[in-house]
């Protein structure tokens, strides 16, 4: 039994969604009980006691798009002729990089950023690998990256034309054998989908095959959508339809998937990716890096499309990315009292319920019957902070190194400021060894 008490309880309940000094009661993975310090303290005297000395009590985070594998082009200088489009920066960074990864390297290029997402108070990541020449067995190796650092994830594999039909048919294996172990482990702390990597690099053949073996596994899909122009022209010039239509015309788009991106749609895509149920994710730094575009967000949210929001590999603290979002729109249509209320939502509310989709119980919310993903954000802020004043205060105030505890599925992973039972520099350095033999092969 543990006791989280004496902090300013964030607990994103609207039945309760904020106490002064309040405790949060964790029994094995679960929330048991949520309330005043004093009491709960009362109620379980025996349990051990975290003291969060009036910091901020909250629910950790949730990324619903990450890239583990570009951890490796951190720092990497491949030279050459500048990037000047979208599919140059495929062609010549992402697909040079992938080809290289081996087993190994796909196990230490998670440590980095999970390191990162525990620091940050991100407790659960619904990550989208490829490295097609070491295929087999890839998601294992992310998979048990992720049990060493005990953050709750959801992992799929890039199927992609791009690299010839054998690694094709690989990529669809690797997704359906995950899936099959997803679920005979029957854990909530690990999932799958079916990843596809966009539309323009997945012929019929192969489009048709990826939907029967999905179908046949019961999982839904993960695929980025119109993300680049390069994406739409593709779609257009070889099936006469725009990207969304062809998705929607092979049965990709349900409630079981997560379409990412979708920059460059239309109206009627908008009301295909509503009627469908599938979930979106913004990835707002992403696209601005990538020169793509700005997503229509908020007009997907004002229909009534789940739209969540990731960080693309970005960065592994979803903060960035809800700081980004609400300054990115407002720019992009010269309004500055817009998107005030919609970077909260994705991130806040419709991760919670895109990642519920996936598992069979709670996360998001500090409640009963609740997973314990729990974070201590050590901020005291200059002006009152409370439930209608908790966001401007994210918002302006707090980065994920405010975090000072992370607690995942009840179990404490780092408490002020050390990852318990992780011997950090160790990892690090093979990790830093590995990004280099990989540079050198490039």
């Amino acid at each position: 039994m543990l006791v989280i008490g004496n902090g300013k309880i964030i607990t994103r309940d609207v039945a309760c969604p904020f106490i002064e000094d309040g405790a949060v009661a964790v029994e094995g993975k679960l929330i048991k009980e949520v309330g005043d310090t004093s009491v709960l303290r009362a109620k379980y005297p025996h349990a051990e006691y975290i003291d969060a000395h009036g910091r901020l009590v909250m629910p950790g985070f949730i990324n619903t798009h990450m890239h583990y594998y570009s951890t490796f082009a951190r720092g990497m200088n491949l030279g050459g002729k500048p990037a000047t489009t979208f599919g140059e920066v495929l062609s010549g960074l992402w697909w040079r990089l992938d080809k290289q990864l081996t087993l190994e390297d796909v196990y230490y290029s998670c440590i980095g950023p999970m390191i990162d997402e525990i620091r940050s108070g991100v407790t659960s990541v619904i990550d989208h690998h490829a490295s097609p020449f070491a295929v087999e067995g890839s998601l294992f190796k992310i998979a048990e990256t992720a049990k060493l650092f005990g953050i709750r994830s959801n992992l799929c594999y890039e199927t992609s034309d791009r690299d010839g039909e054998q690694i094709a048919a690989a990529g669809i294996k690797e997704n359906i054998d995950f899936a099959k172990y997803c679920k005979e482990q029957n854990d909530d702390m690990i999932g799958s989908l079916f990843g596809m990597h966009a539309q323009m690099t997945i012929g019929g053949k192969t489009m048709n095959k990826c939907v029967e073996a999905a179908s046949a596994a019961g999982i839904g899909f993960h695929v980025h959508a119109a993300e680049g122009i390069e994406d739409v022209i593709d779609a257009v010039s070889k099936y006469g339809l725009r990207v969304i239509e062809r998705l929607h015309k092979y049965g990709v788009l349900s409630e079981k998937s997560i379409a990412v991106h979708c920059i460059h749609i239309t109206e009627e895509e908008m009301d295909m990716l509503k009627e469908s149920g599938v979930a979106v994710v913004h990835n707002p730094q992403s696209n601005m890096g990538n020169a793509v575009g700005v997503s229509p967000a908020l007009d997907m949210l004002k229909k009534g499309v789940l739209v969540g929001m990731g960080t693309d590999g970005y960065a592994a603290d979803v903060l960035e990315s809800f700081k980004t979002a609400a300054i990115l729109h407002k720019h992009a249509r010269a309004i500055p009292s817009v998107a005030w209320a919609e970077p909260p939502a994705m991130l806040f509310e419709n991760n919670k319920k895109i990642m519920e989709r996936f598992i069979k119980g709670k996360v998001g919310t500090l409640a009963k019957d609740h997973y314990a993903d729990i974070i201590i954000v050590d901020y005291k802020g200059p002006t009152p902070v409370n439930a209608n004043t908790i966001n401007s205060h994210i918002l302006f105030g707090i980065t994920g190194r405010h975090v000072d505890t992370t607690i995942i599925n009840g179990k404490i992973i780092m408490q002020d400021r050390m990852l318990l039972n992780i011997d950090e520099e160790a990892l690090m350095a093979k990790s830093r060894e590995l990004a280099q033999k990989l540079w050198d092969r490039i």
